[in-house]
């Protein structure tokens, strides 16, 4: 009698089981038939009224401004990881970059150019073969004043490319009048801007009607400049040392031939990779320099190439981090 109970319990105990189970999936699936097909919030970022790019200010009330730049303000918010990255490679950039631009009489602002063109990757090489920082084309390059050859590519100069940028946009800045008009024609040719808006009568190169990559361009930069002015406004959190620090260097002045690179990197204490990461100008394995002219080689400082345990990164912007 007793074996008989318990093999009743056992038996009842274990259909409790199974409808338990039952009503657990039972649960689960109405809970899956009603969970929301995406779990996270995305809000459409609000655009600003007016702002002021290069000393010139522009209205976002008119349709078609408003709307480029609604498309590239939230571009820009929701492209995480690109965007994230750029605000990294800011702190080591725009401290070699905006003192050139001022130098040269550019607005700061056009800093900004460069974020879009290469993403602030001085190694960057479109479809198209422009090159660098500023996205050079090599004929333009040479126009410019840059030297491009196959041991030698200026455009891969960060502080050389950035000068002949700037001398491309005061020479369009003076034949437009405006810094907009100056910008879009770094991207769609002068030639293209000034036929433009001659066929289409228009006063300002805003309003002309071009190729999406062109009348995209000015509305990425004012983008860009936004999410740089406050990040934590649109989502961006960093901390002080997750910024990538600048780097510090001996100046090594070249005016004869290194037959190998690697044996010049090792003579100077860093390896043929580093070499290569902070002169990427240097387009060989060797530099023949036939005429004799003087080149100035970076070698990163021993303490630059690494990153120490609570060392206290140089912050370009305080804006950029919560700290």
């Amino acid at each position: 009698m007793k074996r008989n109970s318990i093999y009743i319990f056992s038996i009842i105990a274990t259909a409790a089981v199974i409808a338990s189970i039952n009503l657990s999936n039972s649960d689960l699936e109405k809970a899956e038939s009603e969970r929301p097909q995406v779990l996270s919030m995305t809000a459409s970022v609000e655009i600003p009224e007016e702002m002021t790019f290069a000393g010139e200010k522009i209205h976002f009330d008119r349709y078609d401004l408003r709307e480029r730049m609604d498309r590239e303000l939230n571009s820009f918010t929701y492209f995480h990881s690109t965007t994230m990255l750029l605000f990294k490679r800011a702190n080591r950039i725009f401290p070699i970059i905006e003192p050139i631009l001022k130098q040269e009489g550019v607005p700061d602002d056009l800093k900004y150019l460069a974020v879009i063109e290469s993403s602030l990757d001085p190694r960057a090489v479109s479809p198209a073969r422009a090159t660098g920082l500023w996205q050079l084309l090599s004929g333009t390059a040479q126009e410019l004043g840059l030297e491009v050859s196959s041991e030698v590519d200026e455009r891969y100069h960060i502080s050389k490319s950035t000068v002949a940028a700037c001398r491309f946009l005061k020479d369009a800045y003076r034949r437009y009048g405006s810094w907009s008009a100056a910008v879009m024609s770094y991207n769609g040719g002068k030639a293209r801007i000034t036929s433009e808006l001659s066929k289409q009568q228009a006063e300002e190169a805003l309003d002309l009607w071009l190729v999406e990559e062109t009348s995209r361009y000015y509305f990425r930069m004012m983008a860009i400049k936004s999410l740089f002015e406050n990040p934590s406004k649109y989502g961006f959190i960093l901390r002080g040392d997750q910024l990538y620090k600048p780097m510090e260097f001996k100046e090594v002045n070249v005016s004869t031939a290194i037959p190998n690179l690697a044996s010049f990197a090792r003579e100077n204490g860093i390896t043929y990779a580093q070499l290569k990461d902070f002169n990427s100008w240097l387009r060989d394995t060797k530099l023949t320099n036939k005429l004799g002219k003087t080149y100035t080689i970076l070698i990163p400082t021993r303490e630059s190439l690494y990153y120490k345990k609570g060392e206290k990164i140089k912050i370009h912007d305080k804006r950029w981090v919560t700290e």
